[in-house]
């Protein structure tokens, strides 16, 4: 049988830059507020016609909603449910100890925005053919504009000189200027056996533990004790950082993580979502509502929450959220 080309969609995060929207019980890939579609069903369905089969790799807490989704559109997929959130090189790892040898793996986030699609599909093609000679591919978005919010990559060709974490504004902008650096969009394309070698080779400790809790599961859903015995690292610090194997392929398609309401913002807007001639918006809500002498202001309304904010301060949300977190609050279930 040939390499199966699957699509693994990682769906672990809580969204808290968009809480009050964003909960626990309905992280934001969840939400439908993208013209009446979540950002997870969107993923599925930009995908569909690229892969062979789907894989999901979620938890406890959003599994039900993934299936939810799959049920909308009668779609089979292979469910891989982890019982504590490991990061993202365990995560990886559940789904290329799922999968042959020789498959290819496209790796999504579930709650990223991506137009453009003959692009995105030129890009997984050339990342398909690169992964089909060994090397394990990472795909880095040409920037728009010097973002704080996102990791860069810096880049000769498809070859990755650097990865480099958020920088400051100032950091940023230099990036911008050099013209060689990429945001890294979080996706990547390999056969699931040169993945599992790297990752033995670098970060051995995560692939003994996440091999033997993969081979203690059952139905796909993960043993508790075992996956707690797991480093929580992510990816790109136990392999993409490391490994000799590693291309980008520069990609110019219309990409946000919407990792931030001022992000949610620009999306929103350029779809045709209201906002006065002061560019104040409500989100979540269809009371009448008025903004006098404020600016670029955005009203969350939710049933038992409201957050209103200035668009600049939309990174400050996390901290918001951290503090509910540090008092075991109710409203981020």
């Amino acid at each position: 049988m040939d390499n199966a080309i699957i699509h693994v969609i990682l769906t672990g995060g809580v969204g808290s830059r968009l809480w009050p929207l964003s909960r626990k019980s309905q992280p934001k890939q969840y939400l439908e507020i993208f013209e009446g579609k979540s950002l997870f069903e969107m993923t599925v369905d930009r995908n569909r016609s690229l892969a062979d089969r789907v894989m999901v790799v979620g938890n406890n807490d959003n599994c039900h909603l993934s299936e939810r989704v799959f049920d909308k559109s009668s779609t089979s997929f292979i469910n891989i449910v982890e019982s504590t959130p490991r990061n993202t090189a365990a995560a990886i790892a559940f789904a290329a100890f799922a999968s042959n040898p020789d498959d290819v793996l496209i790796v999504t986030p579930s709650d990223h925005i991506i137009e453009k699609m003959d692009q995105y599909n030129e890009a997984i093609s050339e990342a398909i053919s690169k992964a089909n000679q060994g090397f394990i591919v990472t795909f880095g978005i040409v920037p728009t504009k010097p973002e704080t919010g996102y990791g860069y990559i810096e880049a000769k060709g498809d070859n990755v000189v650097s990865f480099r974490e958020k920088p400051n504004k100032v950091t940023a902008k230099e990036f911008i200027a050099k013209g060689n650096f990429l945001w890294n969009s979080g996706m990547f394309c390999f056969k699931a056996g040169v993945l599992l070698e790297e990752l033995k080779q670098f970060q051995l400790d995560v692939y003994d533990k996440s091999k033997k809790a993969w081979e203690n599961s059952a139905n796909g859903k993960l043993d508790l004790d075992l996956s707690l015995e797991i480093p929580s690292i992510s990816i790109d610090y136990a392999v993409m950082e490391r490994s000799k194997k590693i291309k980008v392929v520069p990609a110019s398609f219309s990409w946000s993580d919407l990792g931030s309401f001022e992000s949610v913002y620009d999306y929103l807007v350029a779809n045709g979502h209201p906002v006065d001639k002061n560019g104040n918006m409500v989100i979540g809500c269809d009371t009448h509502t008025s903004f006098l002498g404020l600016k670029n202001t955005i009203f969350v309304a939710t049933a038992n929450a409201n957050l209103i904010l200035q668009k600049e301060n939309s990174q400050d949300v996390k901290d918001l959220y951290s503090e509910l977190e540090r008092q075991n609050s109710e409203l981020l279930n």
